[in-house]
């Protein structure tokens, strides 16, 4: 098969479409044959050598994919060759076949297009364990997301409005931010222009956000707190911003506040597993009855998977970008 290889660290030119030998499927695994994957910021740490994949994982960027099962592994029920999947990866899905853990597959939703399916494991996976299942958003909480515009966010959006919440967003251009008022967004909040804090202030009579999902880390780290409402969580899931920051411990007692921070691809099996199924089951239903979409900013031949991370890496997108494998590519 052929994937995507990073002989050595660097810029999007490090990516290099190769040759290399199938992967085999193991105990409690599947082999997927990979119509589509998708980009995460992960891979563009991994690309340029910050972010290596756990132990055991494939050594090939991807931390999601769809396509169809292409054989079944020992000890594994209830999938069967041909169905069609996505999945929520460690690595490998910057290629053509990738062997998957059972418990970190999920069927195609209904009403979602198999490429586009690629756009969903890692973006629902990530909000419903961060927002819901830690944080505990609850109807009529506000929700303050970071990057409203990403993959991430645009899904964030829509799962918070569905269960009842009140959303804010920030964003850089106006553009994004009327992208994120159609997903349902009611606070928008240009992070150029305007201080989050006190925008959100003001649209809240002064309360702040009940949960805030934040992208950046250690350079909102204190002006996170001072949004958060009191009994406020902060769930922290990426470091976009630095890793390090001072942290008012005194603000955060004040608002009887907490603070999370996560990532998926290191967690046990049985924790994805856990993830997994909980998405199968809340958001999967969303999907299918329409209240919830992936958004696709475009899609790019697996093979120019560079000029994909260069996109991302511009911050030029809306949703997610996928990359679709030669098989199932009409480009």
């Amino acid at each position: 098969m052929h994937a995507i290889t990073i002989p050595e660290p660097g810029g999007p030119e490090a990516l290099v479409w190769d040759e290399v030998p199938d992967p085999v499927p193991g105990e409690g695994e599947v082999l997927v044959e990979v119509v589509a994957g998708a980009v995460n910021r992960a891979d563009i740490l991994q690309r340029q050598g910050f972010y290596d994949p756990p132990p055991g994982a494939s050594r090939y960027p991807g931390l999601e994919c769809s396509g169809r099962i292409a054989e079944v592994g020992p000890g594994v029920s209830g999938w069967a060759v041909g169905d069609e999947v996505c999945a929520l990866l460690s690595g490998g899905g910057y290629a053509e076949k990738v062997a998957v853990p059972a418990g970190q597959l999920l069927p195609v939703p209904e009403g979602v297009e198999l490429r586009q399916a690629a756009a969903l494991p890692e973006v629902t996976s990530t909000v419903w364990s961060n927002v819901f299942m830690i944080a505990h958003l609850r109807p009529g909480e506000t929700l303050l997301v970071h990057g409203g515009s990403s993959g991430i966010g645009t899904m964030a959006i829509q799962l918070a409005k569905a269960v009842g919440a009140r959303v804010a967003v920030t964003a850089g251009t106006k553009e994004k931010l009327e992208q994120c008022a159609e997903l349902g967004a009611d606070i928008l909040i240009n992070y150029r222009e305007q201080d989050f804090v006190a925008e959100l202030k003001q649209a809240t009579d002064g309360a702040g956000a009940d949960v805030i999902l934040d992208n950046m880390g250690a350079k909102y780290l204190d002006r996170n707190v001072q949004a958060l409402a009191v009994n406020g969580r902060l769930a922290i899931i990426g470091m976009q911003g630095g890793i390090k920051a001072e942290l008012n411990i005194g603000a955060l007692l004040g608002k009887r506040a907490a603070i999370s921070a996560t990532s998926l691809r290191a967690r046990p099996l049985e924790e994805k597993a856990a993830i997994v199924a909980a998405v199968r089951e809340h958001v999967w239903p969303l999907l299918a009855a329409g209240r919830v979409r992936p958004v696709v900013d475009r899609e790019v031949p697996m093979s120019e998977a560079a000029e994909a991370h260069r996109h991302v890496e511009a911050s030029g997108h809306i949703g997610k970008v996928l990359l679709v494998a030669p098989a199932s590519s009409s480009f």
